[in-house]
C-alpha cells in the first residue's frame, strides 16, 4: 500500500518524477533533497510493494520502464487531483489570501517584474507572505516539482518542460524584444536601420553554455543566418557591459534589463526581422492555480506585465 507524506501524495512518485525528467536517480536526489541511497532506496521499495520494474539501466543512466511510465501517468493525475483538493478546501478558511506564496525567476524577471507584482499584492493582502528566490528556468522548474516554490517565472527555452507536460500548467506572461548592446564608437551606432545579421562578423559576448541567455543568443543568430564567434562568456549583465563598452565585443540586451550606467554602452533596437524575442511564461504545478493565493499571484503578474505591453510590443514577429 502506498504511504502518504505531508501532501496526501506519496513523495515517491516526486523522485520517480524527477528520474524520468533528469535521467539518473543522483539528479533526481539533488532536485529531492535526500542522498542517492536514499533516492534509490526509496524507488526499490516502491517497486517491490507494486512488484513491477521501474527503472532499467541504460548506459551510466536509468530509463523508466513501461511500468513507471504507467504509474507516472497516475502519479500525475493524483498530483494534481491533490492540488485541486488544497484549492476547494482553501475556500473554507477565514481569509482566503493568506501564508507564504514563494516565487522564483530568472534574473530580468526577478528584477522587473516580480517584485513590481509583490508590491501589489502585499498592497491588496497585507496578512500574506512573499519570498523570491533567483533561479534559472530549469532549476525553478525542480522547485516546483519539489513544492519548494508556488510560481516559476521563466523564459520559454528548449530545456524547460513542454507546454503538453501534464505536471505543470504554463501561462504565457509577455514577449520581450532582445535589443543589441554595442561599444560607442560601433558602426552601427546612429544607424536607423539595423538588423541582427549586420553583426554576423562581431565578437560576441554571452553567457556560459547552459544557461537560458546563451540559448536564446544562439537561437537568435542561427535564425539570423549566423553562427555568434563567441569571444568572452560573462553571466553578470556588469561584466557583459564593461567588455562591451570597452570595444571587446556585441551581446543582445532583453528591453527590460537594467545596465550599470557607469558603463558606456550603446542600445540599439533590431528593426530589421528577424527581431529576436524571448517569450516569458508563468508555470505552477498542475492543478494548483485555482489555490487562492497563487490566484492572486497569477493575477498580479498578470497586471504588471500588461503595463509593459508597450514598451515590449513588436508586432508581427514571433518568440524564439
Amino acid at each position: 500500500m502506498i504511504l502518504y507524506d505531508r501532501y496526501m501524495i506519496d513523495r515517491r512518485l516526486r523522485v520517480l518524477q524527477a528520474i524520468a525528467r533528469h535521467g539518473t536517480v543522483t539528479a533526481a536526489a539533488q532536485v529531492c533533497r535526500m542522498t542517492t541511497a536514499a533516492a534509490s532506496h526509496q524507488i526499490q521499495a516502491l517497486a517491490r510493494e507494486l512488484g513491477v520494474a521501474l527503472l532499467e539501466p541504460v548506459g551510466r543512466g536509468v530509463r523508466l520502464t513501461p511500468a513507471a511510465r504507467t504509474l507516472l501517468a497516475h502519479g500525475e493525475i493524483l498530483l494534481a487531483q491533490w492540488e485541486h483538493a488544497r484549492a476547494d478546501l482553501a475556500t473554507h478558511r477565514a481569509g482566503d489570501v493568506g501564508g507564504t506564496l514563494h516565487f522564483c525567476g530568472f534574473a530580468t524577471a526577478a528584477a522587473a517584474v516580480v517584485p513590481q507584482a509583490m508590491a501589489l499584492l502585499r498592497q491588496e493582502y497585507p496578512a500574506l507572505r512573499l519570498h523570491l528566490r533567483e533561479s534559472e528556468p530549469a532549476r525553478s522548474f525542480d522547485l516546483l516539482v519539489a513544492d519548494d516554490t508556488d510560481i516559476a517565472v521563466v523564459v520559454a527555452t528548449p530545456n524547460i518542460p513542454p507546454v503538453t507536460d501534464a505536471a505543470f500548467d504554463q501561462h504565457a506572461l509577455y514577449d520581450e524584444p532582445l535589443d543589441l548592446l554595442v561599444g560607442p564608437e560601433h558602426p552601427l551606432v546612429g544607424r536607423d536601420d539595423v538588423a541582427l545579421s549586420d553583426l554576423a562578423a562581431d565578437p560576441w559576448i554571452c553567457s556560459n553554455p547552459g544557461r537560458a541567455y546563451h540559448q536564446l543568443v544562439t537561437l537568435a543568430c542561427t535564425s539570423a543566418g549566423f553562427a555568434p564567434g563567441i569571444a568572452h562568456y560573462a553571466d553578470e549583465w556588469d561584466t557583459g557591459a564593461a567588455l562591451v563598452a570597452r570595444g571587446f565585443g556585441v551581446a543582445l540586451v532583453p528591453r527590460l534589463a537594467e545596465l550599470p550606467t557607469r558603463h558606456d554602452t550603446r542600445r540599439i533596437p533590431i528593426s530589421t526581422p528577424p527581431v529576436p524575442i524571448r517569450r516569458v511564461i508563468a508555470a505552477v504545478r498542475a492543478g494548483s492555480e485555482n489555490q487562492p493565493t497563487i490566484a492572486a499571484g497569477l493575477d498580479a503578474l498578470r497586471q504588471v506585465t500588461a503595463a509593459l505591453s508597450l514598451t515590449l510590443d513588436v508586432p508581427g514577429q514571433p518568440p524564439l
